[in-house]
């Protein structure tokens, strides 16, 4: 499954937020869990419908949109 398959957005769902495989786990949630120090272990214990993939394909989502960025002039 690729990321793209991995990472879906649909309006109805969380806001139109970037979601896990049409689940209710927001990439931004998974993100923030680890950013806030929990082990994928940890997580996947949480939400056992998650999967290694799963995470890595947040994190890959994550680093493409910060490639995207771009920052605009001051002044």
């Amino acid at each position: 499954m690729e990321r793209a398959e991995r990472v879906t957005i649909d309006p109805a769902r969380r806001g139109g937020k970037p979601c896990v495989r049409d689940l209710r786990i927001a990439v931004q949630d998974v993100l923030e869990y680890l950013a806030s120090g929990m082990t994928e272990a940890q997580i996947l214990a949480d939400f056992p419908e998650l999967t290694a993939d799963d995470i890595r394909a947040c994190l890959a989502f994550a680093a493409d949109r910060e490639r995207r960025f771009v920052a605009v002039p001051r002044g």
